[in-house]
């Protein structure tokens, strides 16, 4: 299938999340006409402002349930690109349940929604995760690329219910989503094609609506806790980390996954660079010396980490370059200037 290029219209699910609204802005930036699906109006109203310069460019959908059949069989209609984000990303679900049904559901609800009701739809993408990549656990140093999937957190699940580990979980549920995804394509074959996009873990500066703690995304309040609060000891700063990337870029790819010809069918890891936190913490010192946190600066120098993502298919194919680690601490330190130090 062609590419979905401007000034087609957008349907971005989950309008309100950390990731979504920045795709939001990549796509009105870029000319795009955007529906942005949210749970209440009340929900909406901070994209209205926020978007108001782009007038009847944007609007706002209210899907109150996106677990419901049929939730999405009227937003689908007349739009030529879905951008599918709605999905929790927490690890303080009661039951699994909780984390894996919207998960799963809202992926299959909405590609059933396109079936019945989206016979404009050209290309849908999905944000998926690297959870549906990394396979743990990880007991030898490990290469992963996109054609790795993640069978050990669904079978966690699968045996242990509700008494899985909070990760697992999460795991599992982006797993089995995007899992879902890929099925509905082979066992329907429809017009549209299907692209994943899978972030590791997400940092740099919100523009969903945020008035306290509470509101932050995960993995900015993790970055918040550990800069601001000086949450993390020296042996967790030297030996915790992962995977980054800067949430714009993470929007940015979701734009040129919808534009680029050959993105489709496609999977794409969307990684900036791997990180431990002390790596983090000596970047932020140098950035603001007054911070309270400290560790053992210098001490995760060219340590290797025991799992590394190759993400060469994304630069290769989409054409992404990332904001660097400096750019993401720096930007987020700014911005929590907005909160209790």
């Amino acid at each position: 299938m062609p590419a979905v290029t401007a000034p087609a219209k957008a349907l971005v699910t989950g309008a309100n999340g950390y990731i979504a609204v920045w795709v939001v802005r990549k796509l009105l930036e870029d000319g795009y006409t955007v529906v942005g699906t949210v749970r209440s109006a009340a929900k909406g109203e901070h994209l209205t402002k926020l978007f108001a310069e782009y007038g009847d460019k944007f609007e706002v959908a209210v899907v109150s349930d996106i677990t419901a059949d049929g939730a999405f069989d009227e937003v689908v209609k007349g739009v030529e690109l879905v951008e599918h984000t709605a999905s929790p990303f927490h690890l303080n679900a009661k039951t699994a349940a909780e984390l894996i049904d919207p998960a799963v559901r809202g992926t299959t609800g909405i590609l059933n929604s396109i079936k019945k009701n989206g016979s404009t739809v050209r290309r849908v993408v999905v944000t998926s995760s690297v959870a549906a990549v990394l396979n743990p656990p990880i007991t030898e140093r490990t290469i992963v690329d996109e054609t790795h999937w993640n069978i050990n957190s669904p079978k966690e699940v699968e045996e242990k219910g509700d008494n899985a580990s909070p990760l697992g979980i999460y795991r599992a549920s982006k797993t089995l989503a995007e899992r879902a995804a890929w099925k509905f394509v082979e066992d329907n074959k429809p017009e549209w094609d299907l692209v994943t996009i899978n972030p590791p873990l997400v940092f740099g500066p919100p523009i969903h609506e945020v008035h306290s703690l509470d509101q932050l995304n995960t993995s900015q309040l993790g970055l918040y806790y550990t800069l601001i609060k000086g949450a993390r000891n020296d042996e967790q700063l030297a030996n915790e980390g992962g995977a980054w990337v800067d949430v714009r870029d993470v929007a940015k790819a979701h734009v040129l996954a919808a534009k680029t010809p050959a993105a489709c069918g496609e999977r794409f890891l969307i990684v900036g660079g791997h990180y431990y936190w002390q790596d983090i913490v000596d970047i932020a010192k140098d950035i603001d010396p007054s911070l309270p946190v400290k560790g053992v600066p210098g001490a995760t120098k060219g340590k290797q980490h025991l799992s590394e993502y190759d993400a060469a298919k994304a630069t290769r194919v989409l054409g992404i370059t990332y904001y660097t680690l400096t750019d993401v601490v720096k930007d987020s330190l700014e911005y929590f200037k907005n909160f209790p130090q």
